[in-house]
């Protein structure tokens, strides 16, 4: 290869590069959360489901302190709705379901001491899927992964939302 050919090989990729770092391109991983959430709580009345699991990965991934104890906590997210619901769409000409929807809601508001850093707002994704009686457990093994994918995605939106404060 001639030294044009590298020249001009290093330019384009030069020129690839400061085309992707300048358009806002940003590879997954934490979100900022800011200085008000060194240590945080999050208050909710099912602490086993799928969204409070995965919200408290997500603090704890960015770096945040999770205190069990709300009194001891900086900041306090409060979930007072944790949600799924299902919905029939279509069914078969024998009245069996045929297609669901699927709607993860929760609603949640952020505190610090006795001042409201963000009013409580909901948050809602919805999924369909189909339903075939002949694979049952198959189907509601697909189910069971949509709820907790849809928790996930609730969870990356909180966080998103808690980093812009």
């Amino acid at each position: 290869m001639t030294r044009t050919g590298v020249a001009l090989r290093l330019i384009a990729i030069s020129a690839g590069i400061a085309a992707v770092s300048g358009c806002g391109l940003r590879l997954q991983g934490r979100e900022a959360v800011p200085q008000a959430f060194a240590s945080a709580c999050v208050e909710a009345e099912d602490r086993q489901s799928d969204f409070f699991q995965a919200l408290s990965r997500s603090l704890a991934a960015s770096g945040v302190r999770l205190e069990r104890d709300c009194a001891r906590a900086e900041a306090t997210v409060r979930v007072s709705r944790d949600e799924v619901k299902e919905r029939v769409l279509s069914v078969s000409a024998r009245n069996i379901p045929r297609e669901f929807e699927l709607t993860y809601r929760v609603e949640f508001g952020v505190h610090k001491g006795g001042t409201e850093l963000l009013a409580p707002r909901e948050l809602s994704l919805s999924r369909d899927f189909t339903f075939d009686e002949t694979i049952l457990l198959a189907k509601e093994r697909e189910q069971r992964l949509l709820e907790d994918s849809l928790a996930r995605d609730l969870a990356a939106l909180v966080m998103r939302q808690l980093a812009a404060l």
